[in-house]
């Protein structure tokens, strides 16, 4: 058959965590850049459903989209890097795929037949992948292939890839084979014998590489490249030098030096025109020369995995960049923060952000740096639960309600300042079942929030089985904590803040998934700046001092 929109498919072998990711964005932003309407998708092989249910620890960050999919980390660079969001249809799982095919075969749709790898689990794949291809709002899609060639996870990915590219016709899907050429320091060497084994063994799959892209700490000279190219049956000009980067977003532009994406667009039979990436390279200048510096205290549980918060780190690298300073995150474990020792590791940092996560490990930790920053007048942001731990803190040193708690925390606490849900009560899974996705919130007329957003109204992404419990709301907006963020179906409180204090602002939300080079998220733009406002007195105070 012949199709209107292009595939692109990106493997990769030799190693894990050599960035697909990153490359599959940022080919995306210089195809998007010259007019092509262009989304990522990923392909992940583990079993479980979706990431939900998954420790941080064990696969970074679980993003949520707009429409309450809960998904790979990926996806988070796929929206950064693009300004587009992704949906429920960027990523499919194993798990997903088998769920759906067993389901099938349990209502007969297989007419008695043997259910197989092949074709049904490799039709139930091409399916998933030309779902976002076949809606007509795309004219290239991008297929990230998790894992690395020649794990059995990835087999039957692969196989899907080889009929595709068979069903789809010539020049319209074409594959990128990300591999690593290491450097043998003891000979002095960069070494393409692994780069040639992971193509012989994709090759062995049916599956021959249109273009490699290669992982480097040193630059591959023209020999090096060439014999590449013989080895491995690509075009010369299709040996693509990915070296290392000082930060992801340089990615593009080198990507742009190599010729990545002329080369692609020759091979789908597509026009290719100078990228317009004025506004990318803006927020580069900006980054790379700050006028200023500060720090910011990441309060966490998952601190030793940095990709558990891959999106929050994200965010303050945007919203730096909007003020034309560089954030420094200084990720502290809130299970080893306590009152006796908040003061030496909180008072040198010019802000605070209590991070989300679940279970009681860790909380008290939480409540402690809540109390310490609350009242030494430090600029603070809490996330999901750290929203719920401002509330919990409140609570318990300014109402003088020794004993409140979130029943996630102690189920029989007598004062459940944060309670679980009523729509969560009567659900049992765990999987895809908490109150995700976009929500509309109102915010209150004279509040912080309402300055910054520039808007009654917003909608935010949530990840959440807990709430603010509205039986104690009007006692503690007598005490000085206002909510001022409200859902205007349910009356669920989403955001309080302190007016009495410099920069105190709770969220229900997650504002770290919303946030984008081309557009900074507001909230971390604002707390930045007051992180900013708060160093420059915090130097004043110690001039006069002097």
């Amino acid at each position: 058959m012949t199709s209107t929109t292009k595939y692109i498919f990106v493997t990769g072998g030799v190693t894990s965590s050599l960035g697909k990711g990153i490359i599959a964005a940022s080919l995306a932003k210089l195809l998007q850049a010259q007019g092509y309407r262009t989304t990522i998708q990923k392909l992940d092989p583990y079993i479980n459903v979706d990431p939900g249910t998954l420790n941080p620890y064990e696969h970074g960050e679980c993003y949520v989209t707009e429409d309450g999919a809960e998904t790979d980390l990926d996806l988070g660079h796929y929206e950064r890097f693009l300004n587009v969001p992704t949906s429920q249809a960027n990523n499919v799982t194993t798990g997903r795929i088998y769920q759906s095919v067993i389901e099938k075969e349990r209502r007969g749709e297989f007419l008695g037949k043997t259910v197989q790898v092949v074709p049904h689990i490799t039709d139930e794949i091409k399916e998933r992948i030309q779902i976002l291809g076949n809606s007509g709002d795309y004219d290239i899609v991008i297929t990230e292939i998790g894992g690395t060639v020649g794990d059995i996870e990835s087999l039957p990915y692969v196989e899907a890839v080889r009929q595709l590219r068979w069903d789809l016709g010539d020049n319209n899907g074409i594959v990128i084979h990300l591999t690593l050429v290491p450097y043998l320091s003891a000979a002095g060497e960069l070494k393409t014998k692994p780069t040639q084994h992971s193509v012989k063994t994709l090759m062995e799959s049916g599956v021959q590489a249109d273009v490699l892209v290669c992982r480097t700490e040193h630059d591959l000279p023209v020999d090096l490249r060439r014999k590449l190219a013989l080895f491995c049956n690509v075009r010369e000009e299709a040996v693509i030098q990915s070296i290392d980067a000082s930060t992801i977003y340089d990615v593009p532009n080198l990507m742009l030096e190599e010729g990545l994406d002329k080369v692609v667009l020759k091979k789908l039979a597509l026009k290719s025109s100078i990228p317009d990436i004025t506004r990318w390279n803006e927020f580069l200048k900006r980054l790379k020369n700050p006028r200023t510096e500060l720090t910011i205290g990441l309060i966490g549980k998952y601190v030793e995995l940095q990709d558990s918060y891959k999106s929050i780190l994200e965010s303050f690298i945007h919203a730096g960049a909007a003020n034309n300073v560089k954030v420094n995150v200084e990720s502290i474990h809130s299970e080893y923060l306590k009152s006796d020792n908040a003061k030496l590791k909180l008072a040198h940092l010019d802000g605070v952000l209590v991070a989300p996560g679940f279970g009681e490990r860790g909380i008290e930790g939480k409540i402690d740096a809540v109390k310490y920053v609350r009242e030494n007048n430090i600029p603070f942001l809490g996330i999901c639960l750290g929203m719920q731990m401002a509330v919990i803190e409140f609570s318990r040193n300014v109402l003088g309600i020794e004993d409140a708690c979130s029943t996630e925390m102690d189920a029989t606490t007598k004062n459940p300042v944060i309670d679980l849900m009523e729509d969560q009560k009567t659900i049992t899974d765990k999987g895809g079942t908490m109150r995700l996705g976009a929500w509309t919130c109102d915010l209150k007329e004279g509040s912080k929030v309402r300055d910054i957003y520039n808007a009654e109204s917003i909608k935010e992404r949530h990840r959440h089985r807990y709430e603010f419990n509205s039986n104690y709301r009007e006692q503690m907006e007598a005490a000085g904590m206002k909510a001022t963020g409200l859902n205007p179906e349910t009356g669920l409180v989403e955001i309080v803040e302190i007016p009495s204090h410099p920069w105190f602002v709770g969220v229900q939300y997650h504002p770290e998934y919303k946030s984008t080079v081309a557009n900074p998220h507001p909230l971390f733009v604002a707390f930045v700046k007051a992180a900013l406002s708060h160093k420059k007195a915090k130097g004043v105070s110690v001039a006069k001092n002097q």
